[in-house]
């Protein structure tokens, strides 16, 4: 039977910094944990790669994982801050043990998370997850290191220009971006340097936003999830493109030339028909979630594709596009996982898939990204205190109506936050008046459970 997890959520180990669970003492003996976890050869020395955001608490989880870890004896590659999908590429490509980011993804800097990679690159099970809570749950001090086994911790200097040629490599070979002017929005976050670097390098004019990070002001006002400032600017700077990455990069929003902004879903939809074309899509299928519109699974089957849906979160995205050999995945808030060049969602080399059609077909980002007419789609997020209502019979019959109403003609997902005490309540069908009855009938069921 697998361990209960607790600590763990859907990407890792988030919270509020210095406030259990994000606390010095659990980050240590994570970093015990997991080190001894995936100790299995005593015959040779064990490494784990070290990064984070830009988030002004990442010192402070950063010398306690480093702490754990060289305490059960494995050695620490620091890397800075770099993104996400960087550190699961140089777990790889340094054969290390494990890898490990410091990030809260998109949330205010006042959060931080911590989310492990195995040595494949991928980010672990659920199984591990809890195999390793389990582990933590113990009294370890009799598994640490003796004191010649101690771990060494080392810097790799180079490591953000290995991420920046690895992202390069993955636009097609001939083509450049000479011409392209871009508003690059990199969220105050992990990005900042090497993103802009590496459009540039392509043959872009860059034309940076959220890239001055002072430890407070990730995410603040800026990035994918406050892309107003990336539209603005687009249409200032008369831009072809606008991208906008998260704090630790693994998800990307497009705006056009006109400033309007393109999903995750019109991504997805993108890429899917081009690769396509040109017999890159490997078993006919895309894996999105149960959050991405209708719209973009009837566009998809019309040109002969699946559309598989799984849980939210992109480690479910990328467990079903290994089960069934698929290399692209995504989903409607910005991940984009294309598993030919990355184990986890790049932000950065989603876009430059993005801007590889453009450039291929000579068409503006307008003509390209509205791949499907969108269903209508409304979301609410309904704050709870105390136990989740999610199983109690009044939401119970709520739902039940809802879905009767929507019978045939739409959808609705009903589902938890991972992070916080939220119920998100979505609906999408044709008839946008049905989509709002819906949906206000549930969060008004929800309200009246939680007294709220």
């Amino acid at each position: 039977m697998a361990s209960k997890r607790a600590l763990f959520g859907t990407d890792g180990i988030r919270g509020t910094a210095n406030t259990a669970p994000m606390t010095v003492e659990v980050a240590q003996k994570l970093g015990q944990a997991a080190g001894l976890y995936f100790m299995r050869n005593q015959s040779r020395r064990h490494s784990v790669v070290l990064g984070k955001d830009t988030r002004l608490s990442g010192y402070m989880i950063e010398c306690a994982l480093v702490a754990g870890f060289l305490s059960a004896g494995m050695d620490v590659i620091l890397v800075g801050p770099l993104p996400t999908p960087a550190i699961a590429m140089l777990t790889r490509s340094l054969r290390a043990d494990l890898g490990v980011m410091i990030s809260a993804s998109h949330n205010p800097f006042t959060d931080n998370g911590i989310k492990l990679f195995g040595p494949d690159g991928f980010k672990l099970s659920d199984e591990v997850e809890g195999e390793i809570e389990a582990l933590m749950g113990e009294d370890l001090s009799g598994r640490l290191a003796s004191p010649e086994q101690i771990g060494r911790a080392s810097r790799l200097n180079d490591a953000a220009g290995r991420y920046i040629e690895n992202a390069k490599a993955s636009f097609p070979r001939g083509l450049r971006l000479d011409g392209l002017k871009i508003v690059l929005d990199c969220a105050n976050g992990s990005a900042y340097r090497v993103a802009p670097t590496a459009l540039w390098e392509l043959g872009a004019e860059v034309i940076k936003i959220g890239c001055s990070p002072d430890g407070l002001n990730i995410n603040d006002g800026v990035g994918s999830t406050h892309p107003e400032k990336l539209c603005a600017a687009v249409k200032e700077h008369q831009a072809d493109f606008g991208i906008a990455l998260d704090g630790d990069a693994d998800r990307v929003l497009i705006a056009d030339e006109n400033g309007t902004l393109v999903d995750g879903d019109q991504i997805l939809g993108l890429i899917a028909r081009f690769w396509k074309q040109h017999d890159r899509l490997r078993s006919s299928t895309v894996v999105a979630t149960v959050m991405s519109n209708m719209g973009l699974e009837k566009a998809l089957s019309e040109v002969g594709l699946e559309l598989q849906r799984t849980a939210v979160g992109d480690r479910y995205v990328v467990e079903r596009m290994r089960e069934i050999g698929g290399n692209l995945g995504g989903e409607q808030s910005g991940h984009m996982v294309l598993s030919d060049y990355a184990t986890t969602g790049d932000g950065l080399i989603a876009a430059l898939q993005v801007l590889a059609v453009s450039v291929e077909t000579k068409k503006s980002a307008s003509e390209i990204c509205r791949v499907f007419e969108p269903f209508p789609q409304l979301l609410k997020n309904v704050r709870y205190s105390g136990a989740s209502p999610l199983s109690s019979p009044e939401l119970t019959a709520a739902k039940s109506w809802a879905e009767e109403r929507l019978a045939g003609r739409g959808r609705l997902v009903l589902r938890a936050s991972g992070t916080e005490p939220l119920i998100r309540v979505m609906a999408e069908a044709e008839d946008e008046a049905l989509v709002v009855e819906v949906v206000d009938h549930v969060c008004d069921a929800i309200r009246a459970i939680t007294g709220n």
